[in-house]
């Protein structure tokens, strides 16, 4: 293993530093570890908190600031922040308007974040949450804890961020985060696993003729395992099961802030067809150059166009990885009006700005 690090326990602690010395306008704990905004809290102002392992950057640390991220809470790599962290957090960020938890849908962050969510109630503190499951590599939540959280993360950030930004109630917050949860999907794919420091190794092993389909951002091996072909199959690949995926629908655990309670709501995915307007994020797992990205995103937009529907905003970058897999994932996300006006929004963060 060849990486750039001193010790694999200090990992976190020491890139956390890094980044308060990048950036001084944010305040960044390492006991509880979370980075949050300086200007906050302030009366009337919705705080949106998400966090996550930590391995997967820029998510969440880097979208922390104006117009996105009130707070993140990183993990050690790959394992869910704890409840302490998030707590923490929301006590440092929250003004009366309240909280706003989003959460990737995997096992460790939801246990955590309904600890953390039943703690800030307990604090007085207002709160919501939304759950964001848009992998669609996982075709059913029967078997599993349903789809993963992926690459819509970053756009419902965004967007309920600046919903949160521009003085919307919390529960007006909460329900733009779960209608572009509900208009966003998302699928990958990798040339090489990742290597996890405190492993050593590759998570799982690929021939140089090999690619893995719908992996996962912990390094998870995909749902199938093919022979390497041209960027522009790939990209047909990860896109025609997108385009073909429509009205997913599952059972989550929402908190209900009225009762101080847990409850069950059934969610069905939107559809998404010709005529329908949407954001593009070519995403790199961390180790695939921009350069490849672009060739991706020509043949996205090909294809969008065939089946008649719009790009009309996209994100190509490295905006959610797996530390240094090779490998690349696409998201589309159906808007409408008042989701375009939100993601044109002012943002200034570590990893996204624009209008600012």
């Amino acid at each position: 293993m060849k990486k750039i690090i001193n010790a694999v326990d200090d990992f976190v602690s020491e890139q956390m530093q890094g980044m308060a010395l990048a950036y001084p306008d944010l305040r960044v704990s390492l006991d509880p570890k979370y980075i949050a905004r300086m200007d906050l809290p302030q009366a009337g102002k919705v705080a949106l908190i998400s966090g996550g392992g930590s391995g997967h950057e820029p998510l969440h640390a880097g979208f922390v600031g104006t117009g996105m991220l009130a707070a993140a809470c990183p993990g050690e790599i790959f394992t869910s922040p704890t409840p302490d962290q998030l707590y923490e957090a929301a006590r440092i960020v929250a003004s009366d308007a309240g909280v706003l938890l989003l959460i990737k849908n995997y096992t460790g962050d939801v246990l955590n974040f309904e600890t953390a969510t039943e703690l800030i109630h307990a604090e007085g503190i207002p709160i919501q949450t939304v759950l964001v499951d848009d992998d669609i590599a996982v075709k059913s939540a029967i078997k599993t804890a349903g789809r993963r959280g992926t690459g819509s993360t970053v756009i419902t950030e965004k967007i309920a961020g600046a919903a949160a930004e521009a003085g919307y109630d919390l529960d007006t917050c909460a329900e733009i985060a779960r209608r572009v949860n509900r208009n966003g999907r998302s699928m990958g794919l990798a040339l090489t696993s990742c290597t996890v420091p405190a492993a050593g190794k590759v998570t799982f092993q690929l021939a140089t003729d090999e690619i893995e389909v719908g992996i996962g951002i912990h390094g998870e091996p995909g749902i199938r395992r093919e022979s390497l072909m041209s960027a522009d199959k790939m990209t047909e690949r990860l896109t025609e099961e997108i385009l073909s995926d429509n009205s997913y629908s599952r059972v989550i655990r929402e908190w209900d802030r009225i009762n101080g309670t847990w409850l069950e709501r059934e969610i069905v995915d939107e559809t998404l067809g010709r005529g329908d307007e949407v954001i593009a994020l070519v995403n790199s797992m961390g180790g695939t150059p921009i350069s490849e990205l672009y060739i991706v995103y020509r043949k996205l937009v090909e294809l969008c166009d065939a089946h008649g529907i719009k790009i009309i905003r996209n994100l190509i970058g490295p905006y959610i990885t797996s530390l240094d897999m090779q490998g690349f994932s696409i998201t589309l996300v159906k808007f409408d009006d008042e989701l375009i006006k939100l993601w044109d929004a002012p943002v200034k963060t570590p990893a996204l700005r624009w209008g600012i």
